[in-house]
């Protein structure tokens, strides 16, 4: 769970029917619009401040861009984001520049994020200088020493360069570039993903506690649950583009109601082997629909072993709230969780 003081209720984030559609290009002579990759297509969310929002599911249901959609680092197609009140979506580039520092970003991949040749010490100060957040250059030495410290680094690590560190080494300047700007906000886009099993519990301890130390409000995005669950207050599942089910991670986790929400579930291992070998597990059929021709309908119902083509083949579910801050796309929620169907 985060490591925050407890949230307040206003948002800090919102999304309000972001889409990200990403157009599909043919032709020799004159590229023409043949289609869309809808990567993000209608996506409703808050995250209010201090807390943690978990945003996972598979690989290519839209995530990181998302991720990068709520920071504009991709620009939305339609809907809109807004930041302690601020409309982010119709800022211009010198109203994005001054909201920059308050929203950053952790990288999946650190070694393709930081310049193979910019020490660490140069890629720490650049934001600093950029924002003249320091007086001279000693005091940007010393902001970079106290982001050094802040991640567990010594400061002899300022003059090395990205190749000499370790992968774990290397996410914690990540985690440190995004802090030399003091922000509110920090997406994390897989920060763990790429990291030997053995640092993982590291990197996610230093980020729970630096968000307890810092007053920090994470969107954290992954495929892990474990990951998930041990560093969200809420968690928000994607499929295709949309978020299927979103409500508080403890719940989610002992309670899930969707049935993909079950699936990723069912995946992820249990260290008591009693309990491991007689739990039910879900194998979904066929393989992620593209895209960029998602089913008609629920997107979800080409792989739910619960789908009734004469509903979900036709129509899209809304998210709807079924218990108190529990919201789920699904037609027939009660029934498949054992109550009465909505239908």
């Amino acid at each position: 769970m985060s490591g925050a003081a407890p949230a307040n209720d206003l948002p800090l984030l919102s999304a309000t029917g972001v889409q990200v559609h990403f157009p599909i290009k043919r032709g020799v002579l004159i590229d023409r619009t043949v289609g869309h990759v809808k990567a993000v297509d209608g996506v409703d969310l808050e995250v209010r401040q201090g807390e943690t929002l978990g945003v996972v599911g598979e690989s290519g249901c839209g995530k990181s861009t998302l991720g990068r959609a709520l920071l504009r680092l991709v620009e939305p197609t339609a809907g809109r984001v807004e930041f302690d009140g601020t409309d982010v979506t119709a800022l211009d580039r010198s109203g994005l520049r001054r909201l920059r520092p308050r929203m950053q970003m952790i990288f999946q991949d650190p070694m393709a994020s930081l310049d193979p040749r910019q020490s660490v010490g140069a890629a720490l100060a650049e934001p600093i200088r950029a924002h003249g957040l320091a007086e001279g250059r000693a005091g940007r030495e010393r902001r970079v020493r106290e982001l050094l410290d802040a991640v567990g680094l010594p400061a002899s690590a300022a003059g090395r360069f990205p190749h000499e560190f370790s992968g774990g080494q290397r996410q914690r300047v990540g985690i440190a570039r995004a802090l030399a700007l003091s922000p509110d906000l920090v997406i994390a886009d897989e920060p763990v993903s790429a990291l030997d099993v053995s640092v993982q519990a590291q990197v996610v301890n230093l980020l729970v506690d630096l968000q307890r130390e810092l007053g920090l409000t994470y969107v954290v995005i992954a495929h892990d649950l474990a990951v998930v669950r041990h560093m969200s207050d809420r968690v928000a599942v994607m499929y295709l583009g949309g978020v299927v089910e979103q409500g508080p991670s403890e719940e989610i986790c002992r309670e899930p109601l969707h049935p993909y929400t079950k699936a990723l579930l069912s995946a992820v291992p249990v260290a008591d082997p009693d309990v491991e070998t007689v739990r039910e597990r879900i194998i979904l059929r066929g393989d992620l629909p593209s895209p960029a021709d998602p089913p008609a309908g629920c997107r979800f119902h080409t792989r739910c072993p619960f789908a009734r083509p004469d509903v979900c083949a036709t129509e899209r579910p809304v998210l709807r709230e079924v218990t108190p801050g529990r919201t789920v796309a699904c037609h027939f929620t009660e029934t498949i969780n054992g109550g009465e169907s909505t239908k």
